[in-house]
């Protein structure tokens, strides 16, 4: 470190020191792919940079690692280009220029001069000859004066197009030649030959030879200089006009950040403010249409929230007390007064900038190729232009003809179109995303999500809502057969779901929070006190409600205290089969019913998951429920493959078990599923989900819905599919178009492009790919009518004879690889007489969730039991006895 340090100022040593850190540069001088290429490469030759990403397509340089920003500028500036550090204050005021149209502009104005000059040229040039177009009197029969106009107006167009000689002979001097380059040596070789022509006609007319000066008069290629830079000059106005719609939906997104916010201040009075001013915590108001102007809190009032511009959604979203709003939706009615919660850089609107921005940035993996190309491209074409002049000079062409196919191969060759068929077609993707509330972090997350062939999704809050509701209330048979009226079994199962409801009404736990607010719904007189209340951990809850004592729980802890019917214990088995969680209930030691609790599966998940298997995509389904609750919300969804019993640890082991199998998606909403999200290879946050998820994912939806996750991967396969079309025609234009240029076809086909037409077909090559890549924004991520299935390396499994239709069936995995149990039991039981019973009983027990095997002997009257969950003896041996064996002991 110290030997690193020699020489440097305090101030660089202490930036030297500060570690790995991620900087972001703006890059001038840049024209073509090559360009990208050679600052990336001088900046990843320093040593401490860990990575370099240079986008041309925003002119700005992303480097990670630990050197001094000097170096940085310095490297840059030793390859031809200029560097300027952005730092976090000025940051998003130079991206908001940057993304500003300051280009096309400039080009229109050198476009409208240079064909202004381009038409007299041309008038002097070509018109008295081929559509005899009149001449002054003075200049008829005058081809040296001709010649002389000729350059001077060719000199003025060269001055107009000057950057392309600044940029091309400062890159040749550099040992970095790019797009201008070509440009410029193109223009040059046809001018300076062109005087050189000019210069033998005025000796041949001063020595009298006046034969030799017209021969040389049709040598003159002033027209062709000026129309290389012309036809360049169009190319590049069209190329910076498409580039300019590229980010539209950034700078939509920008607009809609909030210049003032109306605050209540210490008096209680309405003051409108800066936006910059609002500070956290602090109360402001939104009216009736008006735009939320940073995220907050409800703490008075209620609205419909339009969250369109974050989530694409167009329903508006009620919103009440307590709910959060965001920065950049518009309340729709009514009055608002909210808390500040995330001012600023911190709001979710400033994030998802942030993060698009961040993603346009990066390089797509697929880029590799064009940059492999493009860091020769320019080399390579000079060689063959300088192999094209010689060739046609040793078959005995004149050096003026010979010159032309140079030129025209040096201006046809197009590095631009190859370095932006990948960023154009990212950034544009990444717009579409954000408009539909799909925000991808990195170019390489936009390519390889339409690569991956297995979804994993968890299921609570991903393809559940979530939020347990009460789905079914049964009195206790006692109640409901003795005769009552139906109002009166009416009034008795409210009054119990009355009870129920402020039992649990204290506690936190998410079933017994439906079930109290279900009692909320229904019932009126709930504000009773709860005495002696006590929650039992894992079994239940029991307090005192109006002198009697109330207790609810599962069926091993109601057992204790009241006597459960077997038809009411069935009645229970039959709704956890169903993914429903019964709770029992009992008032003095008397048992009075059962709330049935379920986590519904969202509205549009069976179609989302439906969408993907239609992909051709392997959809599993983890989750910490019991298999009867897996088995049943799997059904529902249309999920064949479940693993059930997932702790949260071994989400992780599972998402690395099918990564073997193929690329894997992992889509989760909580804490929980942060390891698995940053294991796969991609990694969904849906419904913004919480920070550490959101953190954790390389995609996140802001709303949330499962159809998002197949609009994700829709969008990714088009955007690729897009890419690669752009790839496609750069590469295969320059295959074709040089050796055409060259002349390599004039005497099979007789195929020769002048250094014009050359010019023009360049110019037009970039245009077309941005063009091109502009399409996606009109691509419909929601439209599932075009998917292709792709061919699904990853089996469940085989189909086997015996099935008669296996893709319906539910495989189930039971997991707890965290606290995996690994236990026996022995039973002892009477009334088995033969092998039959044997295979009876046996077949009972390892139909229980958690027994792995049973080992049943008639002979012994015993079962040995193998188990990987704690199962409860009362399971064990209601399973026997429902076959009529009776069992006698369990140790």
């Amino acid at each position: 470190m110290l030997t690193s340090c020699q020489g440097k100022k305090p101030t660089e040593i202490a930036e030297y020191e500060k570690g790995n850190v991620m900087e972001k540069y703006v890059i001038t001088g840049m024209s073509c792919a090559a360009c990208q290429v050679r600052v990336e490469k001088a900046v990843n030759s320093l040593k401490g940079v860990t990575e370099c990403t240079v986008n041309l397509l925003t002119n700005s340089m992303t480097v990670e690692g630990n050197v001094l920003t000097s170096d940085i500028i310095k490297a840059v500036e030793d390859a031809g280009y200029g560097a300027t550090l952005l730092d976090e204050e000025s940051q998003k005021n130079e991206e908001e220029e940057a993304l500003k149209d300051k280009e096309t502009p400039i080009l229109k104005r050198r476009l409208l001069y240079s064909v202004g000059f381009l038409l007299v040229l041309i008038y002097f040039s070509m018109g008295h000859k081929i559509f005899g177009f009149p001449l002054p009197p003075f200049l008829d029969g005058n081809v040296i004066a001709i010649g002389i106009i000729q350059m001077i107006l060719c000199i003025v167009i060269m001055i107009i197009n000057r950057n392309f000689f600044i940029s091309g002979f400062r890159g040749l001097m550099h040992k970095s030649p790019n797009m201008d380059t070509l440009v410029a040596l193109g223009s040059s070789a046809s001018f300076v030959y062109s005087a050189f022509a000019l210069a033998i006609m005025m000796i041949s007319k001063a020595n009298g030879a006046p034969e030799k000066t017209n021969l040389f008069y049709d040598e003159l290629y002033f027209e062709s200089a000026a129309m290389i830079l012309t036809f360049i000059t169009v190319g590049k106005m069209l190329e910076a006009r498409s580039k300019g719609k590229t980010t539209t939906a950034i700078k939509s997104l920008m607009k809609l950040v909030s210049k003032t916010a109306t605050v209540i201040d210490e008096n209680g009075a309405e003051k409108e403010v800066p936006i910059e001013q609002v500070k956290v915590e602090d109360i402001f108001v939104v009216k009736a249409g008006e735009r939320i102007p940073v995220d907050g809190v409800i703490v008075e009032g209620s609205s419909a929230i339009d969250e369109s511009s974050l989530t694409g959604e167009s329903i508006p979203v009620d919103k009440n007390v307590g709910e959060d709003v965001f920065a950049a939706t518009i309340n729709s009615s009514g009055y608002l007064k909210c808390k500040a919660t995330r001012v600023g850089k911190d709001t979710t609107l400033s994030q998802i900038i942030t993060m698009v921005s961040d993603a346009a940035a990066t390089k797509a993996p697929i880029a590799k190729l064009a940059d492999k190309v493009s860091g020769v491209f320019v080399p390579v074409v000079m060689c063959i232009a300088l192999v094209t002049i010689m060739s046609w000079l040793i078959v005995g062409a004149s050096f003026g003809y010979a010159l032309a196919r140079g030129v025209a191969v040096l201006v046809i060759s197009c590095p631009c179109a190859l370095g932006l068929a990948t960023p154009v077609a990212v950034m544009v993707g990444n717009g579409v995303g954000a408009k539909n509330g799909i925000l991808f972090k990195t170019a390489a997350t936009l390519e390889n999500a339409g690569k991956c062939n297995i979804v994993i999704l968890d299921k609570t809050g991903t393809i559940t809502k979530g939020e347990p509701v009460v789905t079914d209330v049964f009195l206790a048979e006692a109640i409901t057969e003795s005769g009552y009226s139906a109002e009166e079994n009416l009034n008795a199962e409210l009054e119990f779901v009355r009870l129920a409801g402020i039992l649990e009404s204290k506690s936190n736990h998410p079933l017994a929070r439906a079930v109290a607010t279900h009692a909320v719904n229904l019932c009126a007189d709930m504000d009773v006190p709860v005495d002696d209340f006590s929650e039992i951990s894992g079994n239940g809850l029991e307090g005192t409600i109006e002198g009697a004592v109330i207790r609810c729980g599962n069926l091993d802890f109601i057992s204790k205290y009241a006597n459960i019917p077997e038809e009411v214990s069935k009645r229970a088995y039959g709704l956890s089969i169903r993914g429903k969680t019964p709770l029992f209930f009992a008032k003095d030691n008397i048992f009075v019913g059962i709330i049935a609790v379920a986590d519904t599966i969202k509205d549009d998940s069976a179609q989302a998951i439906e969408e993907l298997k239609n992909m051709g995509i392997r959809v599993v389904m983890m989750t910490g429920d019991n298999e009867n609750t897996a088995r049943a919300i799997a059904a529902k969804a249309g999920i064949n493959e479940v693993y059930a019993g997932v702790l949260p640890g071994g989400k992780k082991d599972i998402a690395d078990e099918l990564m073997k199998q193929g690329k894997v998606v992992m889509v989760g909403d909580g804490i929980n599923d942060a390891p698995a999200l940053t294991a796969a290879d991609v990694g969904i946050a849906i419904g913004a989900g919480t920070d550490v998820a959101v953190d954790a994912a390389d995609i996140v939806l802001m709303r949330n819905s499962l159809l998002d996750v197949s609009g994700a991967i829709r969008l990714s396969k088009g955007t690729l599919a897009n890419i690669r079309r752009n790839l496609f025609w750069a590469f295969i234009y320059n295959v074709i178009g040089i050796p055409i240029a060259a002349g390599c076809f004039i005497e099979l086909f007789g195929l020769k492009l002048s250094p014009m037409f050359g010019a023009a077909a360049m110019s037009l090559s970039s245009f077309f790919v941005v063009t091109n890549a502009l399409g996606l924004n009109l691509f419909d991520i929601r439209d599932a009518s075009k998917d292709k299935k792709m061919y699904n390396k990853s089996k469940v499994r085989k189909k086997t004879d015996e099935d008669e239709d296996p893709d319906n069936e539910i495989i189930v995995s039971s997991l707890s690889k965290a606290e995996e149990i690994n236990m026996t039991k022995t039973i002892s039981i009477e009334g088995m007489m033969c092998n039959h019973c044997e295979n009876t009983v046996k077949a009972a027990l390892e139909a229980v969730e958690g027994v792995t095997e049973a080992v049943v002997s008639h002979e012994k009257n015993t079962a040995v039991v193998t188990l990987n969950l704690d199962v409860s003896d009362d399971i064990l041996k209601k399973a026997i006895e429902e076959k009529d064996y009776k069992v006698i002991e369990i140790k």
